[in-house]
């Protein structure tokens, strides 16, 4: 679509007249009609304002003229998945996974090569192929080139390994040590548990990004650990394939 139609569509879809979209974002209802009539198109500033209120990306704002791909795994990126600054805004370079409230969650490209490869290899793209290609790939995203730049000088390697040592330190029956933690966004890892009471009840918020891994069980049985944590908490948990039947073990402030 062209950026008129996106516009309007985005309007109508949003319930809102000329004049209450106008008034959002600090133009006249005339400014929104030469939009809507591709007479002209908003300025950067209101294209910003705009991106915030629809919840999508200026690329989409403008007909998405550009194949947005993240800058660190090399994923094809659309409004779902980007990521987002700190103040909420989003940002169109990274994906969830990769960007997250302003920090960068992988500083070890074989790290993430390793998360990588668990969801591209497939009967048509084995793994010795997928990992020549993303050894090939990754050093050629901008993340990566400007890596000194842009990276923290280890200060989320350093949080990460701190939160494995806390994990580890609850010996948790039957699950082995952690070794390493990734990026999970909640929406995909946001299991509902049932409480003591019967009351059922999610800990997570979909939009946010945490960190945590899957681990095998040590007693052997159909059932696999979860782990997730941030600055703020570490829930463990167990659940079979699919995530199905999950049982919270533990919930820990930090």
């Amino acid at each position: 679509m062209e950026a008129k139609d996106v516009l309007h569509e985005l309007r109508i879809k949003n319930g809102l007249s000329q004049d209450a979209l106008a008034e959002k974002v600090f133009v006249t209802r005339q400014a929104v009609s030469r939009w809507e009539n591709g007479e002209t198109v908003p300025n950067t500033e209101t294209l910003k304002l705009l991106s915030g209120l629809f919840n999508v990306s200026i690329n989409t704002l403008l007909g998405s003229p550009r194949q947005l791909v993240c800058q660190c795994c090399g994923m094809p990126l659309e409004d779902a998945i980007l990521s987002r600054e700190k103040d909420g805004t989003l940002n169109e370079d990274y994906c969830q996974w990769c960007y997250a409230d302003g920090t960068y969650t992988y500083s070890n490209m074989d790290d993430l090569i390793d998360v990588c490869v668990g969801h591209m290899v497939s009967e048509q793209f084995p793994e010795e192929q997928v990992r020549a290609y993303l050894k090939e790939t990754l050093p050629k995203l901008d993340y990566w080139k400007r890596y000194d730049e842009l990276s923290d000088g280890g200060q989320f390697e350093a949080f990460k390994q701190k939160l494995i040592g806390e994990i580890n330190d609850l010996h948790v029956e039957g699950m082995p040590k952690v070794e390493k933690l990734n990026a999970l966004v909640g929406k995909y890892v946001n299991l509902e548990y049932r409480l003591p009471n019967g009351q059922k009840v999610r800990f997570l918020d979909d939009a946010v990004t945490y960190l945590g891994n899957q681990l095998e069980s040590e007693f052997g049985v159909d059932r696999c650990f979860g782990v997730l944590a941030n600055m703020d908490f570490i829930l463990v948990c167990t659940y079979e394939e699919n995530g199905a039947d999950p049982e919270l073990v533990l919930y820990k402030k930090r």
